[in-house]
Order: structure tokens, then C-alpha cells, then sequence
């Protein structure tokens, strides 16, 4: 199982590779992945997707006083 800094680490370069788009690049590869039955590289990218959210996101989670 990758660690949590392998997955900002790789959330970061999605981001760096495709900017605004890193979540749907991140999709399209989940896609891909259960296309080929590959349920533990599907795991992994979803975390990666969840990353790339986290660190693309603008406003916070929730309220802040």
C-alpha cells in the first residue's frame, strides 16, 4: 500500500503535468485501470484523485471563523 506522501507526491506531479484538468486526468486513468481488472491499482488512484482535490481545493471544508 503507497504511503500518504507517495500519494501527494504523485497527486503534485498529476497537477504539475496537467494543471486545472489532474482530477479528470485522474479519473481517466481509474478508468483505465478497472478497464484491465486492476482493483489495487484502482485503490491507489483514487487516492490520488482525492489528493489532487485536496490540494487543488479553494475554499475550505467547512466553516471557518
Amino acid at each position: 500500500m503507497a504511503s500518504e506522501l507517495d500519494i501527494y507526491r504523485a497527486a503534485n506531479m498529476r497537477i504539475e503535468q496537467h494543471g486545472e484538468t489532474a482530477h479528470i486526468a485522474a479519473a481517466q486513468r481509474i478508468e483505465e485501470l478497472d478497464g484491465q481488472g486492476d482493483l489495487d491499482g484502482v485503490a491507489v488512484w483514487r487516492r490520488i484523485k482525492r489528493a489532487v482535490q485536496e490540494l487543488q481545493r479553494t475554499e475550505p471544508e467547512w466553516p471557518v471563523n
